[in-house]
């Protein structure tokens, strides 16, 4: 069949925003919603606590993203909640209080809006909350609420709240706290894909999908993205697979998936040895063991044949986010495979995408630490944020860099080199990741190609017409 995937994530970069966590903002606040008691927001985040970053507070940061290079901004929930990340949904409808409420949102996207970046907004929508107002009418009425067959109920009454007794109602991973839909009831479905269908005639240019593999409905994918498409052909839709995804990407459900299958390896790639294991075992994206060039280049050619090149030009490639520790903790704050990292991430098929922080060395151990708020500027690495804004400019520069062809020039030792090809347009970028310097003749890296002028040089890498020359930890980018 022929896959179609919109076309404006194929260039985009995107940053992720856990939105207590990125930016308060400097207006008066009168609301008596937000009038309330916050943690400090230097202090560790912690699993239950606000910090009060709210909408206008990131409204207030677009020009930084726009001079960092970011044109779309995914956010977690930002739903009406009673939790710091929102997953626990109350209403589908209303922005939760103490991020401004609707307001505040329909502010930001304006905004957003003007400046060229794109909103994904993430949607919850397998299960919901206890104060979800269709399952709270349950906990007060019992048998003899209306919504009864919404939910799945074993017994009564309902163990909602108290531990000691055995959950009696179907809840995601057994948390009792989020109630899980049952999809297959025609309203239960019918809702969903109206808020789906609300907020994209809103303005809002697609949807982070939490959790997708957990609804087994039959065709309830499929209807989505009909009815999100007929809304608006060019919204995303990218759903939260951490393994092989092919189900899922099969050009009738999602565009794209929040790719693992990149992080993991990459990550294992630039560290090496310098991965900590304590923070990488429990999450599933497999950071480790460290590989060599030679298994990288498998991973990443495994990868690229998991799905058409539609699709793998529409994936949400990512070093970091809220559901893992941050990149930085990860390698031991090493700025070396910091470094190398993020030039992968920045040069492969897809959309790259920065969790807040990340580019100016926000360190972050595992939930609740990879959620903290964002430094102020004294704190920023500044040699880590310039490094970013270079490979976003590149990336915007070459269209080679995003939707050019990838191929594996050579994967020895700790050397890896690969080109990205667009008609005429070709960039080669080679990386060390090994400690030891290493030099090879460019005939025998690109037989007959002249090597031009290199457009990224990291740690004196220097690429001439006769020597490719690779310091330790070093890498380089030239059109050729």
């Amino acid at each position: 069949m022929a896959f179609q995937t919109p076309d404006w994530v194929k260039h985009a970069v995107f940053y992720q925003i856990f939105p207590d966590r990125f930016a308060r903002t400097s207006r008066h606040l009168d609301g008596p919603a937000m009038a309330v008691t916050l943690e400090a927001w230097e202090s560790p985040p912690t699993p239950f606590g606000y910090k009060g970053g709210d909408l206008w507070g990131i409204a207030e940061k677009l020009d930084y993203l726009v001079d960092l290079g970011v044109t779309a901004i995914y956010m977690t929930p930002i739903f009406q909640a009673t939790c710091n990340h929102r997953y626990h949904t109350h209403d589908y409808y209303q922005v939760d209080p103490l991020l401004g409420g609707n307001e505040a949102f329909f502010d930001l996207l304006e905004a957003a809006h003007a400046k060229d970046i794109k909103v994904v907004l993430d949607g919850v929508f397998n299960h919901c909350s206890r104060g979800f107002f269709f399952f709270n009418d349950i906990l007060e009425n019992g048998p003899n609420s209306p919504w009864l067959d919404w939910f799945e109920v074993a017994g009564w009454p309902l163990a909602a709240y108290d531990g000691a007794l055995p959950a009696n109602y179907r809840s995601w991973v057994d948390n009792r706290a989020l109630p899980a839909f049952k999809h297959d009831h025609p309203a239960v479905r019918e809702y969903l894909m109206r808020v789906g269908e609300y907020w994209i005639r809103q303005g809002v240019d697609g949807w982070r999908l939490d959790v997708p593999f957990e609804i087994k409905t039959e065709g309830f994918w499929q209807e989505f993205r009909d009815r999100i498409k007929a809304i608006n052909p060019e919204a995303y839709i990218v759903g939260e697979v951490w393994t092989d995804a092919s189900e899922w990407l099969d050009g009738t459900q999602f565009d794209g998936v929040m790719n693992y299958l990149f992080t993991g390896p990459s990550i294992a790639f630039a560290g090496g040895d310098r991965v900590r294991m304590d923070l990488v075992e429990m999450p599933h994206y497999y950071p480790y063991p460290a590989l060599d060039a030679a298994g990288y280049a498998d991973k990443i050619q495994h990868l690229l044949d998991l799905y058409p090149w539609e699709i793998q030009l529409t994936q949400l490639n990512l070093l970091s986010s809220h559901d893992v520790a941050r990149v930085y903790s990860v390698v031991q704050e090493d700025l070396d495979s910091m470094v190398l990292a993020t030039l992968l991430l920045f040069t492969f098929p897809g959309a790259p995408s920065i969790y807040y922080g990340d580019e100016v060395g926000l360190p972050g151990e595992l939930d609740p630490d990879c959620r903290r708020t964002f430094p102020p500027e004294k704190e920023w690495h500044q040699d880590l944020l310039t490094i970013h804004r270079q490979l976003i400019a590149l990336r915007q520069r070459y269209a080679a860099l995003r939707i050019g062809t990838y191929e594996v020039l050579q994967a020895t030792g700790s050397v890896y080199i690969f080109s990205r090809t667009l008609a005429d347009e070709r960039i080669v970028t080679a990386l060390n990741t090994g400690s030891e310097a290493i030099s090879l003749s460019s005939e025998a890296v690109l037989p007959g190609k002249a090597i031009s002028n290199p457009v990224f040089t990291y740690q004196g890498a220097t690429w001439t017409a006769e020597k490719l020359h690779l310091p330790g930890r070093a890498a380089i980018a030239v059109t050729a």
